[in-house]
């Protein structure tokens, strides 16, 4: 069956930087769009980034220059890159495949002195 697995988040300091990793099992990842989303507390959930299966990209506006997402088809993986955090950028990260809209359980992230 299909399954997303993030890993890589934690706690950081603001101004810090943190890598996410979404492991992707049981479909072809190489040929679906990627992407990562966030939710704060109390929030609704948002895009954070896109990559597309041809590894074009898209960012929300307010992130561009600070995070990047890749994705590695070898591995069956794809990256969020994120560097200087701020308090705001708090929130519980998932990875999501665009084709069939499976999503995994996300991986929590506090940016906090």
């Amino acid at each position: 069956q299909v399954q997303l697995v993030e890993s890589g988040g934690g706690l950081v300091q603001p101004g810090g930087s943190l890598r996410l990793s979404c492991a992707a099992s049981g479909f072809t990842f190489s040929v679906y769009a990627m992407g990562w989303y966030r939710q704060a507390p109390g929030k609704e959930r948002e895009l954070v980034a896109q990559i597309l299966a041809s590894g074009g990209t898209y960012y929300a506006d307010s992130l561009k220059g600070r995070f990047t997402i890749s994705r590695d088809n070898a591995k069956n993986t794809v990256y969020l890159q994120m560097n200087s955090l701020k308090p705001e950028d708090t929130a519980v990260y998932y990875c999501k495949q665009f084709g069939n809209a499976y999503w995994g359980r996300g991986t929590q992230v506090t940016v906090s002195s």
